[in-house]
């Protein structure tokens, strides 16, 4: 029950689209009949009246040439005998109206006496009195023939084409809404479809791909709904498998960090064994060292998320540029690796910053898996269809064949990296950043006997 004030109450209904097509169709038919049926009914009336305008004037004027006939009493015109449907006279000048005995005198008034008196050459007219068309032409010596006949017939016959006219234009209003209403129903039937996907999809969060009929335009963009459920669907599954990883990972830190504070805080109380200063101090190492760890997965996690929102606007890069400040961050922290470089200009559309994050990933992987004392090589170079690779070559163990396709995984670790620090991140940012720049990531073995990364990057010669 709608209360006062509730905004369903307040609202209107509208039209649903199915009657708005029926309607449409519906006046769209009726307006068209509706001018074919006027003009044809305005076509038809004056047609109708011109006829009888000139059967009526062809009648006077034959009457007005027609030999006189001798009665007992005058000399009349012949036409009086051959005049039973119409009514004829001779109006004369002095007003006198002369007429078959047997017959009814025409209507007269100032326009045929005018006629009589030779003010005017002739007289049509409709009598309103007697609802008759009438005409008077002049007969010589100040004598007019006045000749009216009934328009009865004619519109009589003029009503029942209005009757047709209408009785027809409603047949074909009513087939109209019946033919919109079975076009519309056909029509709609895949948005209808389309809209229990989408009020199912709300509903439930079933991300279920819509059956595809056809090959319109309704199918076209059921095609494009069924892509974009696909595209939440990839998502979602991306969430959550991000989120199960990431809680995965987080569980190792945090329970050492817990076990660990525990026997802090189990040394601290009154009649604990207390802790050597030995392992006071590697305990107090160990939690610094799960701190970092956190700090870590925490900012990867960050940069991950960050990376798959919405770009940045795009500049110009400098690619020798973005390596050269990825270096300089990475060589405080080298330790005794040295890097040996071979920079060729690169330029490219994109964000710096983000390149700048992947190449410096690139940098301390190396850097992390490479022996003191040994050389990271870093070359950049075009390949000349249009894109170049940036190469990052180490002196450790390398990557074992069955590691290389799972490498750029979020969160994947191999058995060589596992006893060492990081989050299992660093490498899917280098992915994630080279795509959204339109390029690719490769792993591989260096001729040195090391780990190859390469990314490829599409852009144009510094």
């Amino acid at each position: 029950m709608t209360r006062p004030g509730d905004p369903a109450q307040a609202r209107p209904r509208r039209f649903s689209l199915r009657a708005r097509v029926m309607l449409l169709a519906a006046i769209s038919v009726g307006v068209t009949v509706a001018l074919v049926s006027l003009g044809a009914y305005l076509t038809v009336y004056n047609n109708l009246y011109q006829q009888f305008d000139d059967s009526l004037t062809e009648r006077a004027m034959a009457a007005v040439e027609s030999p006189t006939v001798q009665s007992r009493v005058q000399s009349i015109p012949g036409a009086f005998l051959v005049s039973s449907d119409i009514q004829i006279g001779l109006l004369t000048a002095t007003s006198d109206m002369i007429h078959p005995r047997a017959g009814t005198p025409p209507p007269w008034g100032p326009p045929e006496l005018a006629v009589a008196r030779g003010t005017t050459g002739s007289s049509l007219r409709t009598d309103s009195a007697t609802d008759m068309r009438v005409i008077a032409l002049p007969a010589g010596n100040g004598v007019a023939m006045v000749l009216a006949q009934s328009l009865e017939p004619t519109k009589r016959t003029l009503s029942d084409l209005a009757l047709v006219l209408l009785l027809f234009g409603g047949a074909g209003i009513v087939v109209a809404a019946v033919a919109g209403t079975a076009v519309a129903r056909a029509g709609l039937r895949p948005v209808e479809r389309l809209t229990s996907a989408t009020e199912r999809v709300a509903r439930t969060m079933d991300l279920r791909p819509i059956p595809v009929s056809g090959d319109d335009e309704l199918a076209r963009l059921t095609h494009s709904f069924n892509t974009m459920l696909d595209a939440v669907s990839e998502s979602q599954e991306r969430q959550r498998r991000l989120v199960a990883d990431a809680g995965h990972e987080l569980r190792t830190p945090l329970t050492s960090l817990r076990t660990n504070l525990e026997l802090l805080l189990a040394a601290s109380k009154p009649g604990s064994p207390s802790l050597s200063e030995r392992d006071r101090t590697e305990i107090e190492a160990d939690i610094r060292f799960q701190l970092d760890e956190l700090t870590q997965l925490i900012g990867d996690l960050v940069e991950l998320t960050r990376g798959e929102a919405a770009r940045e606007e795009a500049e110009r890069v400098d690619l020798v540029e973005v390596i050269e400040r990825a270096l300089d961050r990475a060589r405080p922290r080298a330790g005794e690796v040295e890097f040996e470089t071979d920079l060729r200009p690169w330029v490219l559309t994109g964000d710096p910053n983000t390149l700048e994050r992947a190449v410096l990933n690139l940098l301390d992987n190396a850097v992390k898996f490479s022996p003191a004392g040994s050389v990271v090589r870093v070359v950049s170079r075009p390949l000349g269809d249009g894109t170049a690779v940036v190469e990052v070559a180490d002196a450790g163990p390398g990557i074992a064949e069955e590691d290389l396709p799972k490498i750029f995984d979020r969160f994947y670790r191999s058995s060589e990296a596992r006893t060492l620090p990081g989050s299992g991140l660093g490498l899917a940012i280098v992915k994630q950043a080279v795509e959204r720049h339109g390029g690719a990531v490769y792993a591989g073995r260096a001729p040195e006997g090391g780990a190859l990364l390469t990314i490829r990057l599409p852009g144009v010669p510094g």
